[in-house]
């Protein structure tokens, strides 16, 4: 369980790096950043795709794409889905919105868990039922003070429950859907890095600017870590103890957002101490879920849907 729950830290502290380190990728664009990201990772991404033994799986989706033609129209919405949020992530703290987005994955847990009950019938349990309140107050504080909230947070909340809705729907919410999404995304990010402003594309800037030879790798290399580590700790950590440890990711993304010199507009504050005290309300489940796990001989009264996962 230690491994796990290192796997599982170390994967949200490489996650933030990303965040934070996205400015320092200028003169490249938002875009270009995103492109030249996923070419770099999609390699890495393979090679953790044979080696853990997942790659049948790829076979297994085309063939029922095949069988069933309309799929393959879903898949390319999964990944366009799936491409947003991930332009988004590297986008939003080159143009001073690394708040904001954080701000969608502190929500994102919640939306997934109001997806649960709407789309899939879950129940929720008291304590869910409680966060999703919590956090709708903090939503309705912002509506009445700034008539709303900033749209990087919808594009998360919305966004990303759609994608993970669509993929448990569609059945590809394992590692061989993943690099699916990725493999569709790659004339896109060809794209984006082939194509620029002015004179110079994305590959131009790259080779003529000596710091991005280092920092474009190490992005690649980063990002496909924190991957792999998200994915070890999913296998080797209790259900309720992962999710919890789902939650320190935002936390994170916030403090990157500070440290890049953002800072919470004043009005704001009683927003970010509902959603914290919603956030704080499901760690705490997670932590009696875990208990119960580790405890089966003792009856649980129900049991809580996980936090959303967002591979970023």
């Amino acid at each position: 369980m230690v491994r796990g729950v290192v796997a599982s830290v170390v994967a949200s502290f490489l996650f933030g790096g990303l965040y934070y380190l996205a400015p320092f990728l200028a003169p490249l664009t938002g875009e270009q950043v995103f492109g030249l990201r996923m070419l770099m990772t999609l390699p890495l991404t393979t090679l953790l795709l044979i080696y853990t033994g997942q790659a049948a799986g790829v076979g297994a989706i085309v063939q029922r794409v095949r069988r069933h033609w309309p799929l393959a129209g879903l898949l390319l919405l999964s990944a366009a889905l799936f491409g947003v949020q991930l332009w988004l992530f590297l986008w939003a703290p080159l143009h001073g919105l690394a708040l904001p987005t954080s701000l969608g994955y502190f929500l994102l847990p919640l939306a997934m868990v109001l997806a649960g009950r709407v789309v899939f019938a879950e129940r929720l349990s008291r304590m869910q039922c409680l966060a999703v309140t919590l956090a709708a107050a903090g939503v309705l504080w912002e509506v009445l003070r700034a008539g709303g909230l900033a749209w990087p947070t919808w594009v998360v909340v919305l966004g990303y429950t759609a994608y993970f809705v669509l993929r448990r729907k569609l059945r590809t919410d394992t590692l061989a859907g993943h690099w699916l999404d990725v493999l569709i995304l790659l004339p896109v990010c060809l794209w984006f890095v082939l194509t620029g402003q002015g004179t110079s594309n994305g590959w131009q800037t790259l080779l003529a600017t000596p710091r991005l030879h280092i920092l474009v790798p190490l992005l690649g290399i980063t990002s496909s870590v924190a991957l792999a580590l998200y994915m070890t700790a999913h296998k080797l950590l209790p259900l309720g103890l992962f999710g919890m440890l789902s939650y320190v990711e935002p936390i994170l993304l916030v403090l990157a957002a500070l440290l890049l010199g953002e800072r919470i507009t004043s009005g704001q504050e009683p927003m970010y101490v509902l959603i914290g005290a919603a956030v704080a309300v499901m760690a705490l489940e997670g932590v009696w879920q875990m208990r119960s796990q580790m405890r089966p001989s003792v009856p649980s009264a129900s049991v809580p849907a996980p936090a959303a996962s967002t591979t970023d």
